[in-house]
């Protein structure tokens, strides 16, 4: 199976973002991927006392969209991650959404981190106030095995990974829109991190460029593979990442190195 992991510069424009992230899957799956994920925050991001009105129900437009796109191209379509209306005390739900080849939703998963930080870009991060945490791991089945679904600010949090990991986890989806400070530091070798603990491969698609005016995401959207590895990864501007999924070498790597049958904690 192909992996794409796909790199866009979302704004405040939703039909705008949505056609652009239409045009990256149906790049993608004509180079022959299946497997495509695209970055958080994929259909919207705009001014934040605007957030709230760019939130959709699950059965909204942005997701039928993209499940229809699946259905179209035969694929396992990744929809980033989009604001999700039902939070309570009128928050909304940062979810990201797994659509199998048939355009059926096969895992829904609501970002359990948030980011609240000051990075030292001269802004404050408050991403609890307007969005409520999701309640824990989720994974999905397919083709290639159990997929375990992150987002973002995630990466930070290893023992989700280990969690997803002792759920069966060979691949794990990132998509994030990780700051400009941040991510020239810790982007790449978090998510090395995260594949070589649980030698799986990781997907993470991203948001790289200017947004708003003082918002500007680091992009570098890649994939690593079980050695920890970076296999793809985009260049400046949209684009994909796109590398192959090799299960036997998934299974010499933890054959010959066995970490997750050796832990003791």
């Amino acid at each position: 199976m192909r992996l794409a992991a796909a790199q866009m510069a979302s704004g405040a424009d939703k039909a705008r973002n949505v056609e652009t992230a239409i045009g990256l899957v149906r790049r993608a799956a004509s180079a022959g991927a299946t497997f495509i994920g695209l970055p958080e925050n994929v259909a919207w991001m705009g001014p934040e006392p605007e957030r709230a009105g760019a939130a959709e129900p699950l059965n909204g437009p942005t997701l039928s969209t993209f499940a229809q796109l699946a259905r179209d191209l035969s694929v396992h379509l990744l929809a980033g991650s989009v604001l999700e209306t039902g939070a309570p005390g009128g928050r909304v739900f940062n979810t990201s959404v797994l659509f199998g080849p048939d355009g059926g939703r096969l895992a829904v998963y609501r970002k359990v981190h948030l980011f609240d930080a000051e990075v030292g870009d001269g802004a404050t991060y408050r991403e609890s106030d307007a969005v409520a945490p999701g309640d824990g791991p989720v994974t999905a089945e397919t083709p290639l095995g159990t997929v375990g679904l992150t987002i973002c600010y995630d990466l930070r949090f290893p023992e989700l990974y280990r969690a997803l990991s002792a759920k069966g986890a060979v691949l794990f989806t990132v998509p994030s829109a990780f700051t400009l400070m941040t991510g020239k530091d810790h982007w790449e070798v978090l998510l090395r991190a995260r594949a070589i603990e649980n030698e799986a491969y990781v997907l993470a698609p991203a948001q790289g460029g200017r947004h708003t005016e003082g918002r500007m995401t680091y992009g570098h959207a890649l994939v690593a593979d079980p050695w920890g590895l970076v296999i793809a990864r985009a260049s400046d501007g949209e684009g994909l990442a796109m590398a192959e999924f090799d299960p036997a070498l998934l299974a010499r790597v933890r054959k010959n190195l066995p970490v997750l049958r050796h832990r003791r904690l």
